[in-house]
């Protein structure tokens, strides 16, 4: 038996940062969807026609195929955040891929209903359009990053940001997997893992890496990561827990705008 839908919503804190009568708005129109690790929610060149919300521990990456068969990844969406048609208006070929990098289930809403109940909720377009400004801050953070700093911190980051989203120290992705994400072979992912292990930030396991030391992790860390963290905090509110996990987003509210105050 499914939960309900309003258990469901709780499970995206996008969702829930919704004052009630816009999650109103949307909850006819939401369908719940089941994705395997891998699964595509939509490849380049596709029209992206339904808007999905990751919910729990689902993640997916948007990634770039090059030519030569590598992939690249340029954002991470977990429980935080939506994928597909976001920054823009919807139903637009993707650019990019998505991939479900852990498994789970997800929200999704066609993009036209989306855009439809956006022009009569400012509170919904208030808060897709912070999201919009944090996910294109991830991706322009992530080109900054892959062009200019080492695999070893690169792989730190990436990490943590799963950390972020999913909570604990296990964390369910293989090296074959991050290889991938992070456009590199996976012997030289095998060897850039051992040497973090070695420093005693990580253990590896089948199919999971652990992180032994947070504090450690931020350290060998690049600044991306906390450049990221930040403008979400800024932007959209985005509260963290001790560990690092992010709890909820409490963005600022169409009403309490300065514009609005003013009039």
């Amino acid at each position: 038996m499914l939960p309900d839908i309003d258990t469901l919503i709780s499970g995206n804190l996008l969702l829930s940062a919704l004052r009630l009568p816009d999650q109103a708005l949307l909850k006819p129109h939401l369908e719940v969807t089941e994705y395997r690790r891998g699964d595509i929610l939509f490849d380049a060149g596709e029209d992206v026609t339904f808007i999905s919300f990751p919910l729990g521990e689902c993640v997916a990456a948007l990634v770039i195929a090059l030519r030569d068969g590598r992939t690249v990844e340029t954002a991470t969406v977990g429980h935080e955040g939506a994928i597909g048609g976001v920054v823009s208006q919807g139903s637009l070929p993707a650019f990019s891929r998505a991939v479900v990098q852990v498994p789970g289930s997800v929200l999704r809403i066609e993009a036209t209903v989306l855009q439809r109940i956006k022009q009569a909720s400012p509170g919904l377009r208030n808060l897709i359009t912070r999201y919009s400004d944090c996910l294109l801050a991830q991706v322009l953070q992530s080109v900054a990053c892959n062009a200019s700093h080492t695999i070893e911190a690169r792989c730190a980051r990436w990490l943590l940001s799963l950390q972020d989203r999913i909570g604990g120290d296990v964390l369910p992705v293989t090296h074959e997997v991050l290889a991938e994400l992070l456009g590199v072979q996976r012997s030289y992912l095998t060897r850039t893992l051992r040497t973090l292990q070695a420093q005693g930030l990580i253990q590896l396991r089948r199919g999971r890496i652990v992180i032994a030391s947070r504090p450690a992790m931020e350290d060998a860390s690049c600044e991306c990561h906390g450049a990221v963290k930040r403008h979400f905090e800024s932007v959209l509110g985005a509260v963290y827990n001790a560990s690092g996990t992010l709890m909820s987003l409490r963005p600022r509210s169409v009403e309490d705008s300065p514009a609005c105050q003013a009039v």
